[in-house]
C-alpha cells in the first residue's frame, strides 16, 4: 500500500500535537506553520488529507482567513484532497461563508480533542 501522506498547517496551535493519531491512521506527516509553507509543498505532493486552523483576521485585505489562499492552492494542485478545519466558535458565521466556496471534508471546534479528529478521520 502506497503511504499516504497528511499535510498539518499548524499557524497558532494552542491544541494537543496530533501527528501520533495521524500516523496510527497510516498517514505519513508533513507539518508546517504558515499557509506559504503549505502551498510551497503542495506544489510537489498530493496529500490525502490536510488539517488545518481557521484563523480570521480583519486586517486581511483581499480575503477573510488563511484558509482561502489554501483551498484555492489545494483546487489547483491536489483537488481530491480531503480537508478537515479547526476553528474558533466564535467563527462559525466566517467559516460558514468560506465553506460556502470550498468544500471541506469535516470542522472540528476548539478546544479540540483527539477523538474529535478521529472520528473525521475515519470516515474519510
Amino acid at each position: 500500500m502506497k503511504d499516504r501522506e497528511l499535510l498539518a498547517v499548524v499557524e497558532f496551535g494552542g491544541y494537543p500535537n496530533f501527528t501520533p493519531l495521524y500516523q496510527r491512521h497510516g498517514f505519513r506527516v508533513e507539518t508546517v506553520n504558515s499557509v506559504r509553507k503549505a502551498q510551497a509543498w503542495l506544489k510537489t505532493h498530493k496529500p490525502a488529507v490536510v488539517v488545518s486552523e481557521f484563523n480570521f483576521d480583519a486586517e486581511f485585505r483581499d480575503r477573510m482567513s488563511n484558509l482561502e489562499s489554501l483551498m484555492a492552492t489545494l483546487q489547483k494542485y491536489s483537488p481530491d484532497s480531503r480537508v478537515i478545519v479547526l476553528y474558533d466558535p466564535s467563527h462559525q458565521y466566517r467559516l460558514d461563508k468560506v465553506q460556502q466556496r470550498y468544500p471541506l471534508s469535516g470542522v472540528c471546534a476548539f478546544p479540540v480533542w483527539e477523538s474529535d479528529v478521529e472520528a473525521l478521520l475515519e470516515i474519510l
